[in-house]
């Protein structure tokens, strides 16, 4: 997708460009409103928009918004948003509803020419109708009208005349086709719904397999990209192209779909989380969602680089999430500030450091980019480590505090512990520790080594955070699981959610962090990289959600 780069679809490009066949590519990206785009979607943005730039061509942000009944303005907003947060700019933008008339004309001419009839089966007498893959269907007793009763009846469709559900308008083509798409799909409906685009001037509604192609050859798109399910669509979308008389005939392009492991990559499944409250919106860091990926703090380059390196070919398979998870990395690694945040704190009083005083040490901004210079962090009498970090009685190569073990504080000194303080229920709630000045970080001490190094926050300025800590929503490896049992059946997807999705933990980070702002990224020293949530956080605590740990098994 880069311009260094090719694949058959930027091939299909060229040669039609060198033919002449086109003088120009216009692609689109045709997102339905119904719900808020999902990385998936952002392959699919990439493409579009990156291959039409490749040929300094166009592409239109265009809403197929021929459903009233599951679309809503802010689904339209969302995904704008995500569009132009992605990087992208539509030369132009359209909307399907804004071609009904012209769609109406159309199926008008179909009907004219006794290629579409208006049928009065139910939906689910037209499903038996239809056949199956190895039966062929059979005619509905409808099929036969005469094209003045078809004209008649579809005018009275569009006059209101006929309820929400009853009657349907049908393309006249094979019903022994062996492509069950070809065999006479209902292209209207009638809907009495309230549309966001057009109001109530229509009660009825292309559906999206005659709508779409129309769409595309109005708006003169060259070549309409798409995912593989749509392979089967193709010799229908065709059909509407030339039936309907088109002036430009747009080619049907597919391409694999990008799957991730453990990732929920269905609008109606991640629409069911949010309605049945499993997260706390289509922007919730545990979904897939563009924007829940951007609050979480996934960045836009990130993305861009993960879908470039997972290429377009027809090939169908999931992506590791490690992959994803890799390219945060590489892109936060020399952007994101270093810092120490204490998720889970134990308090430590150095027993032989001055009472009341405090000091200013130097610490690093990011080691990788010395530019960025450092910062200045406060050393006390008292400071806050990870429980983590200690342990009473601890197994063999455990390097960190524990009685009678000493370590090195980052940035700071070394310090040993020599007492253990426990409540009543037998819980250590504090560590009495001693210091040694002279093992200062940046002097140059070298009079001993340890073999730890862990951090810590200054306990008079430390600032209270909270930290949202995430896993996947749904494991791949507990659906792969029941798939061999029996109840797996009456289970839906909603039955593996992982109820530990999201771990609260209440911390303290460095004093110098009290000025943070929403989706402001940092790396907190052993945790992790983290993003500033736009939604929760507050001026007076800031709330910060992982985006991804330190470690990462993945290799390109």
């Amino acid at each position: 997708m880069e311009n260094n780069s090719s694949n058959f679809i930027k091939t299909i490009m060229k040669e039609d460009l060198e033919s002449g066949k086109h003088s120009t590519v216009i692609t689109r990206f045709p997102p339905e409103p119904n719900g808020y785009l999902h990385i998936g979607h952002a392959k699919s943005i990439l493409i579009n928009f990156e291959l039409a730039d490749d040929f300094g061509g166009r592409t239109n942000l265009r809403f197929d918004d021929t459903n009233p009944l599951k679309e809503d303005q802010e689904y339209v907003d969302s995904i704008k948003e995500d569009v132009k947060w992605l990087g992208y700019e539509w030369d132009e933008l359209r909307f399907a509803s804004n071609y009904f008339e012209e769609m109406y004309n159309r199926a008008v001419l179909l009907i004219k020419k006794g290629k579409a009839y208006v049928d009065d089966l139910t939906p689910d007498e037209i499903r038996e109708y239809r056949g199956t893959l190895t039966e062929p269907g059979k005619d509905s007793p409808y099929r036969s009208r005469s094209v003045e009763e078809n004209l008649d009846l579809f005018e009275k469709m569009r006059n209101g005349e006929f309820e929400t559900g009853t009657k349907v308008l049908r393309a006249k083509i094979d019903m022994t086709s062996p492509n069950m798409n070809m065999r006479d799909p209902v292209i209207y409906r009638v809907s009495h719904a309230v549309h966001h685009n057009t109001g109530d001037a229509w009660c009825i509604y292309p559906m999206y397999d005659f709508a779409h192609p129309l769409e595309d050859a109005i708006e003169g798109v060259t070549h309409s990209i798409c995912t593989t399910e749509f392979e089967d669509h193709r010799p229908l979308y065709n059909w509407v192209v030339e039936e309907c008389e088109m002036e430009t005939k747009p080619q049907q392009i597919e391409f694999g779909r990008l799957n991730i492991t453990n990732t929920v990559m269905s609008k109606r499944k991640l629409k069911q989380l949010v309605d049945e409250g499993f997260v706390d919106g289509w922007d919730d860091p545990r979904m897939p969602t563009v924007s829940g990926l951007r609050r979480k703090g996934y960045t836009a380059d990130a993305i861009r680089n993960f879908v470039r390196e997972t290429g377009v070919s027809k090939g169908y398979g999931a992506v590791d999430e490690a992959m994803l998870e890799y390219y945060v990395r590489e892109d936060l690694k020399l952007k994101a500030p270093r810092t120490m945040g204490v998720l889970k704190p134990l308090k430590v009083v150095i027993t032989n450091y001055p009472e009341g005083q405090t000091e200013m040490l130097d610490a690093e901004i990011n080691p990788e980019v010395p530019e960025m210079g450092s910062r200045q962090i406060p050393f006390g009498r008292e400071i806050y480590i990870e429980q983590d970090d200690f342990m009473e009685d601890p197994p063999k190569k455990y390097f960190r505090l524990f009685p009678g073990n000493e370590v090195r504080l980052k940035h700071a000194y070394f310090i040993k512990c020599e007492e253990v303080i426990k409540d009543e229920n037998g819980q250590v709630i504090e560590l009495r520790c001693t210091y040694d000045p002279e093992t200062k970080s940046g002097t140059g001490f070298t009079g001993r080594k340890v073999k730890g190094t862990i951090h810590w926050v200054e306990a008079s300025q430390a600032v209270p955070a909270e930290f949202r800590l995430y896993e996947p929503l749904i494991r791949d490896a507990d659906l792969e699981a029941e798939k061999s049992e029996e109840e797996a059946e009456e289970k839906t997807f909603l039955d593996f959610v992982n109820e530990n999705s999201l771990e609260v933990a209440q911390g303290f980070v460095e004093p110098n962090m009290k000025e943070v702002k929403a989706h402001d990224k940092f790396q907190f020293f052993r945790h992790g990289y983290f993003n500033v949530d736009p939604k929760n956080s507050t001026p007076e605590k800031a709330v910060f959600n992982r985006i991804v740990s330190l470690k990462s098994s993945f290799k390109l």
